[in-house]
């Protein structure tokens, strides 16, 4: 494996593409010609296409030797990544295939599963049209890697955190969490620790496989807040009852605070002898002050 194809330029695939490219020869896909500097600091060659245009995609084919997918499904319509649809497309148009890939997806798959400890055997029951989208990229991907003889590898990812990706402005607006006996359980990964994981994943996952990528927390997401709030000298958020919270906050921060579960992370440890750096957000936090 020489050659790795990296379709996304956020802040996890910049930091996968910093561990890699003092390896391989890495190609990142960029749609903005204003990102293409800071991809080149890193040491990758930047190709400019949109996934929403599946004609800009046609310099992807025969590209790499391994691909890993972190681009977002589209933010609206159904429940259909058009752009990984297109991706594939693109990627399939010659004989010439990578031998692996790797996507990125959520934990939101899994849907509210009632505070049940879960693995990768847990049924999807994707309750919103953003998880639903990142089902279909799932099954498409997985189809693809079966017909094409492509070993496609999922991970599961749930609330990434790092500087910069905390809750802070919620938490100075005040914004109230559930009730201590009515709050969620949810679950973390700290973006250094997934960008490793997605580059170990390349390697050591297994063809078709599901990992869940998540850190050993058992925490609630009333918790969560109160401790991210210690660790920045902020109030705790106000606990409400849900006939108040549903009041005071938007559907969509409503859907992230139902959804209840426990998800084990066994399987990253066993089949791909992964080791978190930070294996508890009270860890990532506590190395966030340092």
């Amino acid at each position: 494996m020489k050659r790795i194809l990296v379709i996304g330029s956020g802040d996890i695939a910049r930091r996968a593409i910093a561990l890699l490219t003092p390896h391989f020869r890495v190609f990142a896909l960029v749609r903005r010609s204003q990102a293409m500097a800071a991809l080149r600091a890193l040491g990758a060659v930047p190709i400019r296409g949109d996934l929403d245009d599946r004609r800009s995609l046609a310099r992807l084919a025969g590209t790499a030797d391994a691909v890993l997918h972190f681009a977002p499904p589209p933010a609206s319509g159904d429940g259909v990544d058009a752009r990984t649809r297109h991706f594939l497309a693109a990627l399939g148009s010659r004989r010439s295939l990578p031998q692996r890939l790797v996507y990125i997806s959520t934990t939101g798959v899994y849907g509210d599963c009632g505070g049940a400890v879960i693995d990768e055997t847990r049924p999807c029951r994707a309750g919103s049209v953003r998880a639903q989208r990142r089902l279909d990229a799932e099954r498409a991907l997985r189809a693809f890697g079966r017909r094409r003889h492509v070993a496609v590898s999922i991970l599961r990812a749930p609330g990434i955190y790092a500087a910069g990706r905390l809750p802070l402005e919620r938490l100075q607006r005040g914004d109230p969490v559930p009730e201590a006996g009515a709050c969620a359980f949810t679950n973390h990964i700290h973006a250094d620790d997934l960008a490793r994981l997605a580059v170990a994943a390349l390697f050591r996952a297994r063809a078709g496989r599901l990992y869940n990528a998540v850190d050993d927390s058992r925490i609630t997401a009333g918790d969560w807040f109160d401790l991210v709030a210690d660790t920045h000298g902020l109030p705790h958020p106000p606990r409400l009852p849900w006939p108040q919270l549903r009041q005071h906050l938007s559907p969509l921060a409503l859907s992230f605070l139902q959804a209840s579960r426990r998800i084990e992370n066994r399987r990253i440890k066993r089949e791909l002898g992964f080791r978190l750096r930070y294996p508890t957000v009270v860890h990532g936090l506590a190395a966030l002050q340092t």
